[in-house]
């Protein structure tokens, strides 16, 4: 479909829309294609270990659809959001209730926070505007800092919260990364703003942030302010499974007592599953963002030397959940 394919985001707002506008197991649409129909197409499709070449990439880092379709989750998210606070509102089952709030979570996690996580690695201020209005959405801003200064740094290391350790189970990483990442990104911002109250990227994104949902309750009160909490909470724990199986058990080793190793491809968990590929904007090619982080995301390649996940990042998702065969299917992996 060449790329064609990154269009393939969008069916998770259409079906979303679908969601705000029905009942019953319909409220559950995006659900049931991201947790059910992409992990089957996955077993189905062989992985795409294949590198573009040189001349390939350049024309596609300088191709503006790659841009234009991320900037476009953007407006999408915002407009997915809003008709879902709609739709909240009123008498209706609690399934119903509970599906809707489930289907703009999937946007929180697949359009709010991995856009945003793309977009906030580009070096231009307009891009980095955009995801953090994008992680506005997802309550979740502080990804912004903490990722780009403190995970990236860190990574593999027991510095850093979203990097899973060996045995530790997705129930208890979901707990201590939540809770550690934003400690961290208060430090990282009191850090950068040099004490200067004013300066901390942090207190902005809070006060952003009381001040959306008290927009919110002004306007829809107290089932918007569950419904938009709620939404945004299923994407913080989309997140934080898909960090728990992007550096599971991986860990970099320490050169002196003041530094580690630089990071390299076999320090993130890699996944060539093309359905997972399209959806996520390449994110499952993990080893190489995190060995070149500034690389667009067309251009991200495959590493012979990372350890590569049984199946794509949905359906590594779900099995997490079953700590066991997790345990069993990727420790066997690990060198």
């Amino acid at each position: 479909m060449g790329k064609l394919k990154y269009l393939f985001v969008f069916t998770l707002p259409a079906l979303a829309y679908i969601s705000f506008h029905s009942t019953g197991w319909k409220a559950y649409l995006p659900v049931l294609e991201a947790f059910a129909l992409i992990p089957l197409l996955e077993l189905l499709f062989t992985p795409d270990n294949s590198n573009l070449s040189p001349e390939t990439k350049e024309e596609k880092v300088g191709d503006r659809f790659y841009r234009f379709v991320l900037r476009l989750c953007v407006p999408t998210q915002l407009a997915m959001g809003y008709v879902m606070l709609v739709q909240t509102q009123g008498e209706m089952e609690t399934s119903t209730f509970v599906g809707r709030i489930l289907s703009y979570g999937m946007l929180c996690g697949v359009m709010g926070i991995n856009v945003a996580h793309e977009l906030g690695h580009k070096r231009n201020k307009t891009d980095q505007f955009l995801s953090k209005v994008l992680l506005t959405s997802t309550l979740y801003t502080h990804f912004f800092l903490e990722h780009n200064y403190g995970h990236h740094k860190h990574v593999g290391t027991k510095d850093d919260p979203s990097t899973a350790r060996r045995g530790e189970w997705v129930y208890q990483f979901w707990f201590r990364s939540i809770a550690y990442s934003y400690l961290s990104a208060w430090h990282i911002g009191t850090s950068r703003s040099k004490g200067n109250i004013l300066k901390n990227e942090m207190v902005w994104y809070t006060f952003a942030q009381i001040a959306m949902l008290a927009m919110i309750s002004n306007s829809l009160g107290s089932v918007g302010i569950i419904a938009f909490i709620g939404a945004s909470v299923t994407g913080w724990i989309m997140l934080e499974t898909v960090q728990y199986i992007e550096h599971y058990g991986l860990t970099r080793v320490k050169v002196n007592d003041h530094r580690y190793e630089d990071v390299n491809p076999s320090h993130s968990w890699n996944s060539n599953h093309q359905m997972g590929r399209a959806i996520l904007f390449e994110l499952s090619r993990h080893s190489d963002h995190h060995y070149l982080p500034h690389k667009d995301y067309v251009e991200l390649d495959h590493h012979d030397n990372s350890p590569q996940l049984p199946t794509g990042y949905p359906g590594m998702m779900l099995i997490s959940l079953v700590p066991p065969l997790y345990f069993y299917l990727v420790h066997k992996r690990i060198s």
